[in-house]
C-alpha cells in the first residue's frame, strides 16, 4: 500500500491529474515498446529497447506510486496501473498509435521523449518535494533515451531512400497527434500557481517546438502541426490501445494477487 502524502485540498485533483498523465504515458509506451523485445531489427536493439522499456515502467511504477497516495482511495500502484477500463486511461493520443514497423518506433519515441523532456523540466522544480525528487531521478536516465533515439533518428533520415520513406511516413501518421503530450491538464492554473508546474502545456509545447525544430531542420523533415483537437489529447483512444490493454492485464486478470 502506498503512503498517503500531505496535498493542499486546492490542487489535490490537478495534481492527481498530472501523475496520471504522466504515469499513464510512461506506462503505455513502455509497454509499447517492451513488444519489440526479440524482433527488433538487430541484437543489440533487443537489448537496447528492453531496457528502455523496463526505464519507462519503472518510472511509471514510481509515479502511479505516488498517484496512489495523493488519491487515497485504496488503490495501490498495482490497481491504477491494470485495473482500469481502456477509457480510463490519460496518456496522449500519440502513443495511442499501434507499434507498426521500426520507423513508426522510432518516430513516435523520439516525439514522445522530446516532449516528455520538456515537461519534466517544468516539473523539475516542483514545490511538492516527492515529486521534484523522482523527477530527478527520472531525468538523469530519460538523458540516455534521448541519446539513443536521436541517434537512430538521423540514421534513418540519412539512411538511404527507404529508411528516410519509411520514417516521413511515420512522421506522417503521428504528425496530428505529436503535441498531444501537452494537452491542456484540468486544473492547471491551480499547478503553475502552486509551482508544481512551472509553466502552462501551451507554454511547454512552444518550447518543444524550438527544442526540436533545428534537428528537423537540418534533417529536412517537417515539423508536427499542432494538436487538432487539443483539448481532447488524452481521450477516445483507439482499437491499437484496446489490444495493448487486453495485452498488459492479461496477468492480472489470470492472478490478481500477482504484484508488480
Amino acid at each position: 500500500m502506498s503512503a498517503v502524502v500531505k496535498v493542499e485540498p486546492a490542487i489535490r485533483a490537478a495534481l492527481a491529474e498530472l501523475l496520471c498523465s504522466m504515469a499513464d504515458d510512461e506506462f503505455v509506451i513502455g509497454f509499447s515498446d517492451s513488444e519489440w523485445t526479440g524482433i527488433a531489427p538487430i541484437l543489440e536493439e533487443d537489448v537496447a529497447m528492453s531496457s528502455l522499456a523496463q526505464d519507462e515502467l519503472g518510472h511509471a511504477q514510481a509515479l502511479y506510486q505516488l498517484l496512489a497516495g495523493v488519491l487515497d482511495d485504496g488503490r495501490d500502484a498495482d490497481a491504477l496501473a491494470y485495473d482500469r477500463e481502456p477509457d480510463g486511461y490519460r496518456h496522449c493520443r500519440l502513443l495511442d498509435h499501434p507499434r507498426g514497423d521500426w520507423a513508426d518506433t522510432i518516430a513516435r519515441r523520439y516525439l514522445y521523449d522530446t516532449a516528455d523532456a520538456v515537461r519534466l523540466e517544468a516539473v523539475a522544480v516542483a514545490s511538492w518535494p516527492p515529486l521534484a525528487e523522482l523527477v530527478a531521478k527520472i531525468r538523469r536516465e530519460e538523458r540516455y533515451h534521448l541519446m539513443h533515439v536521436g541517434t537512430w533518428l538521423e540514421r534513418l533520415a540519412l539512411g538511404g531512400r527507404e529508411a528516410r520513406a519509411r520514417l516521413e511516413a511515420a512522421l506522417d501518421r503521428l504528425a496530428p497527434d505529436a503535441a498531444t503530450v501537452f494537452a491542456a491538464l484540468e486544473g492547471e492554473a491551480a499547478l503553475v500557481a502552486a509551482r508544481i508546474l512551472s509553466a502552462p502545456m501551451e507554454v511547454l509545447e512552444a518550447r518543444w517546438r524550438a527544442s526540436i525544430g533545428p534537428t528537423f531542420e537540418r534533417l529536412r523533415l517537417e515539423m508536427p502541426p499542432p494538436a487538432v483537437e487539443p483539448d481532447r489529447g488524452r481521450l477516445d483512444h483507439s482499437a491499437a490501445f484496446a489490444w495493448l490493454h487486453g495485452e498488459f492485464i492479461s496477468v492480472r486478470r489470470l492472478d490478481p494477487l500477482a504484484t508488480w
